[in-house]
């Protein structure tokens, strides 16, 4: 028998860049050899992927893997093992552990934490301080470094710049498109006292529409006198929205499953501190006018800013309470059940989850499944009716802010150069995850 490739992907639709078609994908090598209608007898093995949809691997930009310093809540074997059992086959992991990820040494370190027992594919965000700034042309240039990440406003953890002289100084020195999350500290600090205790619902009044704005258009007047490139981060307001639009040649734009789907006060009433996360989820209006974005093209990625912390933690009173939710395994089901909702197309999925990210932060062979690049495929379903279980979370924390929720559409493969890493919720390959390289640093 020929075996002109390792593994032959037979009967699928596959979506991408040209939109659908029942195509064939021959593997060699853990890259792709040939897409089109190849017989069964030119391969090793052969994969009936019948009935179901082949996407270029979700790439999820945005995840908080807690290790070094928190493994208790989460860590990056636990975090990739949730990855792939929601059908994602890389992630860009963040700065915000202990110690911060702030020099070489640091990302180094993680990388050889990750080596031999991340399940996917991996980058890790450098952050950018006052202290290191001098040092980011050289960092964000590193082997599995995915660029450098700011904070202007405090989330989890002790990583901020939040003086406009202080991102200047960033700014103008990196290359690559830095990532922010934006809200403004001073109006954050100002407005602390409108917490109510005991009341979730009043961390929208908190963290305001207004906070986010005033630290986004500060971020965007500045990348403009510094010539730099932003990617600004979990889009909560239809005000931001409305303010990129208008600014996408220096600014690229994340919106999250969480702020696409949870709408408050409801989300408050029904999950209290478990729909606590930075910046808040906010009401109907908002949410609306994210959609928008995600209609109209001014979104850029998805991204889930899987974000754990343990039920114990959770369970404290608002707002002594640390934000943030689990997001990385649900990131595919909730977002394939909008698409069979009518909410956005599949290809519009596959732009935002795949080829956004390899467009805007420059990843070499990874983002659409073209003859050349890695075979990095999520497998998907779009009939499979499934209720999401905290059971079937993966994450130390082992909740989900979307426990009971029946969607339409589910991951039913993994596949991380030529692989088969997940199929049908059972993990078949050992950590078999590798740094993903970036055209910018090779």
């Amino acid at each position: 028998m020929a075996t002109g490739f390792d593994l032959l992907f037979k009967g699928g639709t596959l979506v991408n860049h040209d939109g659908r078609a029942e195509r064939d994908i021959g593997v060699r090598d853990g890259r792709i050899a040939d897409i089109g209608d190849i017989p069964a007898d030119q391969a090793g093995e052969v994969i009936d992927c019948t009935g179901l949809h082949i996407l270029p691997g979700v790439i999820d930009s945005q995840v908080h893997f807690r290790e070094p310093g928190m493994e208790h809540k989460e860590d990056l074997e636990s975090g990739s093992r949730g990855a792939v059992m929601g059908g994602v086959t890389a992630v860009f992991e963040m700065p915000n552990t202990k110690p911060l990820t702030v020099t070489a040494a640091a990302l180094e370190d993680k990388l050889a934490r990750a080596r031999g027992r991340m399940h996917c594919d991996h980058a890790f965000f450098v952050g950018g301080t006052h202290d290191n700034a001098k040092d980011l042309p050289e960092l964000e240039r590193l082997p599995g470094c995915s660029g450098v990440k700011v904070f202007i406003g405090s989330s989890t953890g002790d990583l901020m710049v939040e003086d406009d002289g202080g991102l200047e100084q960033i700014l103008s020195r990196i290359k690559r498109r830095a990532s922010f999350h934006a809200e403004d500290e001073p109006r954050l600090r100002e407005r602390k006292s409108l917490c109510v205790t005991g009341d979730p619902s009043s961390h929208p009044v908190w963290r305001d529409v207004e906070a986010a704005v005033m630290a986004t258009n500060r971020l965007i007047a500045i990348a403009r006198r510094t010539g730099a490139r932003i990617h600004v981060l979990h889009i909560s307001t239809g005000d931001e929205m409305d303010i990129l639009m208008a600014n996408k040649d220096v600014a690229t734009v994340e919106v999250t499953p969480q702020h696409l789907t949870l709408e408050a006060p409801d989300c408050y009433q029904r999950l209290g501190t478990h729909a606590q996360m930075n910046p808040p989820v906010r009401d109907g209006v908002h949410r609306a006018r994210i959609w928008q974005g995600v209609t109209d093209g001014t979104v850029d990625v998805l991204g889930s800013d899987h974000a754990p912390h343990t039920l114990e933690e959770k369970a404290g009173t608002y707002p002594d309470v640390p934000s943030g939710m689990t997001g990385v395994q649900t990131l595919v089901p909730i977002m394939l059940d909008h698409v069979n909702a009518g909410s956005l197309t599949l290809e519009r999925f596959v732009d935002l989850s795949s080829h956004g990210q390899a467009r805007i932060f420059g990843i070499a062979r990874k983002g659409r499944i073209a003859a050349g690049n890695d075979a990095d495929f999520t497998i998907v379903d779009m009939k499979r009716r499934r209720t999401i279980t905290a059971d079937w979370i993966e994450s130390k924390s082992k909740w989900t802010p979307y426990e009971g929720m029946e969607v339409t559409g589910w991951p039913i493969g993994t596949v991380i150069r030529g692989n088969k890493v997940m199929w049908e919720d059972e993990l078949l390959a050992p950590s078999l995850g590798q740094p993903v390289q970036f055209v910018e640093t090779l």
